[in-house]
């Protein structure tokens, strides 16, 4: 694996909603039950807090603040064990909305390394992905000043942190994109190898209905919640603890278009707008794994 190397060295990202999978490969196959954890919600008294500010910052869109009452940032951070001097690696950051919070946060005492697509992809839409991310990054150095980009592209390109160097890798709605690629297994992989022993693992993906089985190509862009604790487990993580901060009891996950029905995306357009709309973003989980210690 090699070295990480500064954002403006290296620039990269990726619109992947937008993107199909060259390959389709089965992952495994679900069990019937994910070993029992406890179920963790994060301290509701956020406002305030360093993080608080930072999601609310005037860095961040009006139309990226207003997706924290959806997407929970500062909740969903508090609950994985987000601290200042940690070294963090965030899974394919895409446009950077999560990158606007935890960056900042990490910039002064510790590090946020984006683990992007290759900058050299033969893809128009990749390549106008990394100018976007970077430019934002290259904006406002006084917040992303040491943010440092690695290159992750499977199955060949791995190259975003070394080998048991950063202490929490977060991944906000990924999987999904994986599975029909193939190297789902090979990913968790990866995850456990780059934390330290005792490093932790975030995890935020659209929950599936668990009465329906697992589409091994995550073709609703739906994930069982059992199908992912499978994977972080199969890869040697321990499951510490869930939390439903990011749930949505409205979201019937029955859609003919998919998760993509749903806000933000509302592939339908007009189409039952005010339905969709009133329905809100999914239903996610939000899973939080440790590498053990030893």
């Amino acid at each position: 694996m090699g070295l990480r190397r500064p954002f403006f060295a290296v620039f990269l990202t990726v619109a992947v909603a937008a993107c199909g999978g060259p390959e389709q490969a089965s992952a495994p196959a679900e069990t019937a039950a994910a070993p029992a954890a406890p179920v963790v919600v994060a301290a509701p008294e956020v406002a305030g807090s360093r993080l608080a500010d930072i999601a609310a910052g005037e860095h961040r869109s009006e139309e990226n603040r207003a997706r924290n009452a959806s997407r929970h940032p500062v909740e969903t951070l508090e609950f994985f064990g987000l601290e200042p001097d940690m070294t963090v690696v965030e899974i394919w950051p895409s446009g950077g909305w999560y990158t606007e919070v935890i960056a900042p946060y990490v910039n002064d005492q510790g590090k946020y390394i984006a683990a992007h697509w290759d900058p050299e992809d033969e893809r128009e839409f990749v390549r106008n992905g990394v100018k976007g991310f970077t430019d934002k990054l290259a904006e406002r150095p006084d917040l992303y000043g040491n943010v440092e980009m690695g290159v992750l592209m499977p199955p060949e390109k791995w190259d975003f942190a070394p080998e048991a160097s950063v202490d929490m890798i977060v991944t906000f709605r990924n999987i999904h994109n994986w599975m029909p690629r193939g190297y789902t297994e090979d990913m968790f992989a990866q995850f456990y190898k780059t934390l330290k022993p005792g490093g932790v693992l975030g995890v935020v993906e659209h929950r599936g209905n668990p009465d329906v089985e697992q589409d091994p190509n995550a073709a609703s862009g739906y994930v069982n919640e059992a199908y992912a604790v499978q994977l972080a487990e199969a890869a040697g993580f321990e499951l510490e603890g869930k939390s439903e901060i990011n749930a949505n009891p409205a979201d019937t996950k029955d859609y003919d278009t998919g998760v993509w029905t749903l806000p933000p995306t509302l592939r339908k357009k007009d189409e039952d707008r005010a339905k969709y709309l009133a329905i809100g973003e999914s239903d996610r989980l939000t899973l939080k794994f440790r590498k053990p210690a030893a």
